[in-house]
């Protein structure tokens, strides 16, 4: 659970939730399998992914605004580290997406199996 402070609680915390919420959505989409259900997770999913790059984007802007005022070099080591927890949030939005679109196929493949 580390990667969640690393990645930046202001979007990871609601990133864990909006998968706590595709996770709860599946299971009541395997009692009451409605197109209603399948909607929301496809929605909430892409959601996700769209967030955690949002949050991507951000982080970036204000590293690159930061390094812009720096006068010193900065070591590539500082570089790739900062690219490293920048993509923590995407990657946690990406895995969101697809752990819904598998519900959702699950569920497809359910109603008209």
């Amino acid at each position: 659970m580390n990667f969640i402070i690393e990645g930046g609680w202001m979007f990871m915390v609601p990133l864990v939730v909006l998968l706590g919420v595709v996770i709860v959505l599946f299971f009541f989409g395997l009692k009451n399998n409605t197109e209603k259900n399948s909607k929301l997770i496809k929605s909430i999913s892409l959601f996700s992914f769209v967030f955690g790059v949002l949050g991507f984007v951000i982080g970036m802007l204000a590293a690159l605004g930061a390094i812009a005022n720096t006068n010193n070099n900065i070591p590539p080591q500082i570089l790739a580290g900062g690219l490293k927890v920048g993509l923590i949030a995407p990657t946690f939005g990406l895995i969101i997406f697809l752990l819904g679109r598998l519900f959702d196929i699950i569920l497809l493949w359910k109603r008209e199996g």
